[in-house]
């Protein structure tokens, strides 16, 4: 064998796809070996590999195999769709990102909950979104208003704070789980007790409850806090809300927080 070039083997290992990928290009037209051995065995240059990650790169942006041969044949890349991608790439990393996150929060407060006290873990989640609700609603009297009852809360406060919370989260996953439809008579006691819930903050409104349950499905932090006692709860906890607003004439599709 030619030191200067490498067997379709040694090829698939050193990248990472499978010998059957290279022999499909190979058909294609996509990516020919520049030589052959004696024997007859595919040897591919340095070329040919700098081309074999090209394809690849497009491949993993799911561009068809016709279109990558339109490419490597013109020279030429489509930088506008190649930016399209990268910022498409760009927002799944940070959402991916935000995931993670997330996820390493909830493993933190998972294994301090052994040590930490119900008021404590009340504290501890109220302090994680106090900055961006700060940012967020900081000029608004709900947000003055929640500021100084928070100042005031005493450990028993927190506590009934977090029992209540568990309470109601278990009394939406069972609800879930026997398939209750929000908008029933029991979904709408459960939006009300998520009311009332707010109200130990501020006087919050319907419209405001909204606004409330739809970050629990825009946000995947909240998501992922809900969706891991029971797999769709966020969700479910937001149509509950919303349709229980319906009833008290709040127009869903264009909350105001007021």
């Amino acid at each position: 064998m030619h030191p200067d070039f490498l067997t379709v083997g040694e090829v698939a290992r050193l990248v990472g796809v499978s010998v059957r990928t290279l022999h499909h290009y190979e058909s294609v037209g996509l990516l020919t070996p520049s030589r052959r051995s004696a024997s007859g065995y595919r040897l591919y240059s340095a070329d040919d590999i700098d081309r074999l990650h090209t394809i690849l790169v497009y491949r993993a942006l799911e561009f068809p195999l016709e279109k990558i041969q339109q490419i490597l044949v013109s020279g030429t890349a489509p930088i506008e769709e190649l930016i399209s991608q990268r910022d498409l790439l760009q927002e799944k990393q940070e959402h991916l990102q935000s995931v993670l996150d997330s996820v390493q929060t909830m493993i933190e407060v998972h294994t301090m909950k052994k040590t930490m006290s119900a008021a404590d873990r009340a504290k501890a989640s109220h302090a994680q979104y106090r900055d961006e609700a700060e940012a967020a609603y900081g000029s608004t009297d709900a947000y003055q208003q929640s500021a100084q009852r928070v100042a005031g809360f005493t450990d028993q406060d927190w506590t009934r704070v977090s029992d209540r919370m568990d309470a109601f989260e278990q009394a939406c996953a069972r609800a879930l789980a026997g398939e209750v439809a929000p908008g029933s008579d029991e979904a709408n006691k459960l939006a009300e007790e998520h009311l009332s819930l707010m109200q130990d903050y501020f006087d919050c409104s319907y419209n405001q409850q909204v606004l409330i349950g739809m970050t629990y499905v825009s946000d995947p932090r909240f998501t992922a806090h809900y969706d891991q006692r029971s797999t769709g709860l966020a969700a479910w906890i937001s149509a509950a809300i919303n349709a229980n607003a319906v009833i008290h004439g709040v127009d869903i599709d264009t909350p105001v927080w007021q």
